[in-house]
């Protein structure tokens, strides 16, 4: 089984469950390789579980099907700065996704987007990642969620859960939650 490509912004897609061990074949190159992309994609094509990491890592998903497999709209702003459009691309057309219970964002810090770590609650942001807490908060809080009774409702395992990213840079802990 061949090595699966490197992603700078989802480095952990494997483990974060992006992507899946399959013997199915990938629409795109036509091969099977082993694994599958299982998040979201916005495309004309039904690409669901259908297309390879190979295919997205080097561009093909997008320039045969138009795919993105994030909203390109919701790489950083916000809380977060501003990306370039290369930044953007990248994440949008060659960067798994991940699944989110509403629509998914893409956290950016010092100039660059973020990388995806994937799902905490409660237990993992106090524990491991805490200096995300408060960009977690100021975005609730920016929604028009109250932190005080969510933030101890969040769970890995739960409908309320946040989203954490990393940057490539400073390596600060960020992210959001979409429980607002």
């Amino acid at each position: 089984m061949q090595a699966l490509p490197s992603f700078k912004y989802h480095p952990s897609a494997l483990e974060t469950g992006s992507l899946v061990e399959s013997e199915e074949e990938c629409l795109c190159c036509e091969r099977k390789r082993g694994y599958m992309y299982v998040g979201p994609v916005y495309a004309e094509a039904d690409l669901d579980e259908a297309v390879c990491p190979w295919c997205i890592a080097s561009g093909m998903a997008f320039k045969k099907f138009e795919a993105e497999f994030t909203d390109a709209a919701s790489v950083g702003g916000g809380i977060w700065p501003e990306v370039s459009d290369e930044i953007i691309a990248e994440i949008a057309h060659r960067t798994p996704g991940f699944m989110a219970t509403q629509q998914e964002r893409w956290a950016a810090c010092c100039n660059d987007a973020a990388a995806f770590v994937g799902l905490a609650g409660f237990k993992e942001l106090t524990e491991k990642y805490p200096d995300a807490i408060e960009d977690i908060r100021r975005d609730l809080e920016s929604n028009g969620g109250n932190w005080d009774a969510v933030f101890p409702e969040l769970d890995i395992n739960g409908s309320a859960v946040a989203y954490v990213f990393q940057c490539l840079h400073c390596r600060r802990y960020t992210g959001y939650s979409d429980c607002d």
